[in-house]
């Protein structure tokens, strides 16, 4: 399991401010994407999330470039394969200067390991059941524990689970939870929200929000109606 990096969220540290947010880069281009992280990152926002889509638009550079930037890349690939192919990945993945990576955690103990072997520096977080989905939380659980035993070094789950999980795993493990929403805002196509102070009094570490933030008319704004909501 990777060591807590100097900067890093404390461990039982629940204050919401910009370190704690992680935007999820869910545009089509690099260019708004390096648009979004220069307009954030002097706000104070450091974790920005590069899922599939902008990564497969764009490849690999992507995460060098936002790096490049300041950014601290969550390359969000929820990979899920063989025990071989994703050690292969996952070193590739590496070598780009990403930070965070995800694996499904449903692909069992074997594939973790494998991530995990291959990882370095870089923390390999198991993704649990998706926030559009319903779940059953002895499921989540379940699936959350067996990852943190076979390596992984955190896991991303919706505001529903944090608490049970934290339980579970204890203080080492990274919580990275999507759903993040202030109050009010609609759900839109994710199941299990919540809003981010519960979600840090829960025992979560870095809150994922997207759309309340790159979709507003002004993103700066919408950062600062996410930290200063309930």
């Amino acid at each position: 399991m990777t060591a807590q990096p100097a900067g890093d969220p404390a461990r039982g540290d629940d204050r919401l401010d910009a370190s704690r947010i992680c935007v999820a880069l869910d545009v089509p281009t690099l260019q708004e994407a390096a648009e979004l992280v220069d307009r954030l990152v002097p706000h104070g926002v450091s974790w920005f999330k590069v899922g599939s889509s902008l990564f497969c638009h764009e490849g690999p550079d992507v995460v060098r470039r936002l790096a490049g930037q300041g950014a601290r890349v969550f390359l969000d690939l929820k990979l899920h394969d063989i025990p071989h192919q994703v050690a292969l990945t996952v070193a590739a993945v590496r070598r780009l200067g990403a930070e965070l990576l995800t694996v499904h955690a449903s692909g069992g103990p074997e594939m973790i390991t494998a991530a995990a072997r291959e990882a370095g520096s870089m923390r390999v977080l198991a993704v649990t059941v998706l926030t559009s989905l319903e779940a059953d939380p002895g499921q989540v659980l379940a699936l959350g524990t067996a990852a943190v035993r076979a390596g992984a070094g955190g896991l991303v789950c919706s505001p529903h689970e944090i608490g049970a999980l934290r339980s579970a795993v204890g203080d080492s493990p990274w919580l990275v939870v999507p759903g993040i929403r202030p109050d009010g805002d609609r759900a839109e196509d994710q199941t299990r929200i919540g809003t981010p102070r519960a979600a840090l009094a829960d025992g979560a570490t870095l809150l994922v929000v997207g759309r309340p933030i790159t979709r507003a008319p002004d993103p700066v704004e919408g950062l600062l109606r996410v930290l200063s909501g309930p």
